[in-house]
């Protein structure tokens, strides 16, 4: 038996013993009665009794044993032409005092903060000065719309907003107090206050008695300390796309974050303390959360704060330049990333400009790896390249090849198998566990492991019916896919229609109802059709009402400002075209994954259930206008 073989079957076998062991590694002010509580499933509730601080852990705790003058946090901004280093006292000190600036504007223990910041360091202290004082965090993604942003602010109601006066896409200053002064105008629920962080390319106005200055509050703020709170208490609330377009609340709690993140640091990512790891990602995502902020400090490396892009910031050796000047062991990144770098230098040149002899692994997630993408990414940097599955409602991979414990061969196409903790299940629609190469839903027999969602914030029966109900017993990923032969997990695509742009989850129901508001447009569907970079991009197709007489020319670029302004850039959102009708079951139901089918050039058979099959020919035609189909 090897290595993994044998932590996994402990981690199934002996739950208790297993993460009991793992929670030794960080600091509890006291320590837990029990490991887990499975008394209510499926709210199961890990380290009950035990005490701590997040913050405490990823800072102070280094610091008192002798890691101060190492590099905790580097910012690398190429867009702002910016380069800047933070001791782990040096960011102990600030986010101390960030956690005062909070505390002096009133926020204490259980209180909800708002994080809608470009990626500075600024962003990372603040979500670390909101664990420090108990207070919970939402960080939305900067320059998210602002009617996506006033729903957050409805259901997190943050006592506090903090905001950065503008983010960078490449050369374009995208302001970001506009934006937050509209979704607070929109939201029912309003801050106490503001506070913004101003960037020198971009000051924005301030609003009297509600905005606050970053700097001047920083100036006259007193260090705060750590304060304790339940391994259960909530760390953070992380908004992710929901089917009916309302976004679900995914709550992080304490205890069970901090001692997975830690373990996952080593055992998959094989990072020991010292080390340089890089996640080029944003803290609005989970992996800016997971793999920028907290496990990196948890465990006592040094992460990167990034702002620019792949590509173009200022060419694509960007990444190359990063693992080299740093001395990167090990990148995380999406698929995405690669895709581009790929397009822009296809034979891999600009490699050779950098010396990347400390850079060991390459972590790729967030969306499908293609096996082209892959082949690509492993021949030219001759390393490890490891494709690993997760969600937002994981926080950390729920399929892995583990570095840390064995390397196991990797298979393109593959996340390899499950990570210790996690008991992944292929069913059929009864429930029913499939056996190999037999494609099914996937799903994890709970409890869940240690940092994934104990519920949803404020909505424990949104959880159930959106989780636990499908399969009872089983937490339901809503991901399709199989298992090989040798116990290999393949993801094959959602089940539902949330599409992977990017490696951001976007709801195409919330685009669907985006489009419905069209004063000209009858009835419209959206889904993911195949995208060499960015994994999918959503397509709309649309019926006009009786009487419009517009044409397509004239409407697409309507729809296209709308998701922009509405749902944000980040849709990409930009295809869409004109049909007599959509093609429907004879109950009315949108048979779009026959329309995602068609799209992509795949083989589809004609459902029994259609109304009119003669409509899937116009489908064709249509998509085919707007370069999609083809065979």
């Amino acid at each position: 038996m090897g290595r993994y073989e044998e932590i996994f079957k402990r981690s199934m076998s002996d739950k208790e013993g297993f993460w009991g062991e793992a929670a030794e590694k960080i600091s509890w002010v006291k320590k837990w009665d029990k490991v887990i509580d499975e008394s209510n499933p499926p709210f199961y509730k890990w380290f009950v009794g035990g005490e701590l601080n997040t913050c405490y852990n990823a800072l102070d705790r280094h610091v008192e044993g002798g890691r101060g003058s190492q590099t905790a946090l580097i910012y690398d901004s190429p867009v702002t032409e910016v380069k800047k280093k933070y001791t782990y006292s040096e960011l102990r000190d600030e986010v101390a005092k960030v956690a005062g600036m909070l505390a002096g504007l009133g926020v204490t223990k259980g209180d909800t903060v708002i994080i809608y910041m470009p990626m500075v360091p600024e962003a990372v202290m603040s979500m670390l000065a909101c664990a420090r004082i108990g207070a919970v965090h939402s960080v939305v993604f900067g320059g998210f719309a602002p009617n996506e942003l006033a729903i957050r602010i409805n259901d997190a109601m943050p006592k506090v907003i903090i905001s950065g006066s503008c983010g960078i896409e490449g050369k374009k200053v995208i302001e970001y107090k506009p934006l937050l002064d509209k979704a607070i105008d929109l939201a029912e629920h309003k801050p106490q206050n503001t506070i913004i962080f101003q960037r020198p390319m971009c000051t924005a106005p301030l609003t009297a008695g509600r905005d606050k200055d970053w700097n001047e509050l920083m100036a006259t703020a007193t260090p705060a300390p750590c304060v304790t709170v339940k391994a259960t208490d909530p760390l953070y609330i992380l908004y992710t796309s929901g089917t009916t377009g309302i976004p679900k609340g995914i709550v992080r709690d304490n205890g069970g974050h901090a001692v997975a993140l830690y373990q996952s640091m080593k055992m998959i990512y094989d990072i020991n303390p010292g080390e340089v790891f890089w996640a080029a990602s944003d803290v609005g995502w989970v992996v800016g959360h997971s793999y920028i902020v907290y496990a990196p400090l948890l465990i006592g490396a040094t992460t990167i704060c990034y702002e620019g892009k792949p590509i173009g910031t200022p060419d694509p050796g960007a990444f190359w330049r990063i693992i080299s000047e740093y001395g990167v062991k090990a990148l995380f990144t999406a698929p995405t990333a690669f895709r581009a770098i790929k397009k822009e230098d296809p034979t891999g040149s600009y490699i050779s400009k950098y010396d990347l002899s400390n850079f060991k692994y390459l972590f790729l997630a967030g969306e499908r790896l293609d096996p082209d993408t892959y082949h690509w990414a492993a021949n030219l940097l001759k390393r490890p390249v490891v494709d690993h599955w997760w969600q937002t409602e994981t926080g950390w991979a729920i399929a892995a090849n583990c570095m840390g414990v064995e390397q196991l061969p990797i298979k393109a196409g593959s996340p390899t198998k499950s990570v210790p903790g996690f008991d992944v299940k292929i069913l059929n629609e009864k429930g029913e566990e499939l056996g190999p190469n037999q494609e099914g839903i996937v799903a994890i027999r709970t409890p869940l492991p240690p940092a994934c969602l104990p519920t949803l914030w404020k909505n424990d029966k949104r959880f159930k019916e959106s989780y636990m109900d499908p399969f009872p017993g089983f937490y339901f990923t809503g991901d399709g896919g199989y298992k090989d032969e040798d116990g290999y997990l393949y993801i094959m695509g959602r089940v539902d229609d949330v599409i992977n742009v990017a490696g951001h989850r976007l709801s195409t129901g919330a685009m669907e109802e985006v489009i419905a508001t069209h004063p000209d447009i009858a009835e419209c569907a959206v889904f993911g059709a195949e995208d060499n970079l960015k994994g999918q991009v959503p397509v709309g197709l649309f019926v006009l009402k009786a009487g419009v007489t517009r044409t397509e020319e004239e409407i697409v670029p309507e729809l296209v400002k709308m998701i922009r302004d509405q749902i944000g850039a980040i849709a990409c959102f930009k295809q869409a075209s004109l049909i007599k009708r959509l093609p429907k079951t004879r109950s009315g139901k949108i048979l779009r994954g026959t329309m995602r089918k068609i799209a992509d050039g795949k083989e589809y058979s004609i459902p029994s259930t259609i109304d009119d099959p003669a409509i899937l020919g116009e489908i064709e035609e249509a998509l085919q206008n707007i370069g999609y189909a083809k065979k």
